[in-house]
């Protein structure tokens, strides 16, 4: 049998969490559930089936655009639109199946995988899950244009437009 002085208290128990759950947002409500805290973020739980290397924070966008590079469904870029409209790579996704992870590294296995990496300033570093973190490549200053590899490439252009002119 519960005494008197334990209903007083479990009424006042059941007041106070009804007081407590009224003044929750939803999203506390959630957290607050035994399920709503093991639930895990997307792309954390290590079960899909891209790699993602994250190259600049998603707070610097205002919308996202994926691109296939290569084969389809092997490497993806995601292209970022800036509020000021210019546009840059947020992160690139990259199949499990053309890369390994060693010692928390992303490491390519194909020509394409390896191409990508290599352009990264650092080596992609596991954060959570399928979830890799590099630096962009650097960003050249106007002054320092063109750089002999674009010199060089300009001269390579020029000598296919001088060929195919000749051949007309």
């Amino acid at each position: 049998m519960t005494s008197i002085k334990q209903k007083k208290a479990a009424k006042k128990n059941i007041k106070k969490a009804q007081k407590k759950w009224k003044s929750m947002s939803s999203r506390q409500h959630a957290l607050a559930q035994p399920q709503g805290r093991a639930r895990k973020k997307p792309r954390t739980g290590g079960k899909g089936k891209f790699y993602r290397i994250v190259v600049r924070p998603k707070g610097e966008f205002a919308s996202f655009r994926n691109h296939d590079v290569g084969k389809a469904g092997h490497i993806q870029r995601l292209a970022g639109r800036r509020k000021s409209g210019s546009w840059a790579t947020q992160a690139w996704l990259i199949a499990k199946t053309d890369t390994e992870v060693k010692k928390e590294i992303l490491i390519g296995k194909t020509k394409h995988a390896k191409d990508v990496i290599s352009k990264l300033r650092t080596k992609p570093k596991k954060v959570k899950g399928d979830i890799f973190e590099a630096k962009s490549r650097k960003n050249v200053p106007e002054k320092s244009k063109p750089t002999p590899a674009m010199r060089k490439a300009q001269m390579r252009n020029i000598k296919k437009a001088q060929a195919a002119r000749r051949r007309r």
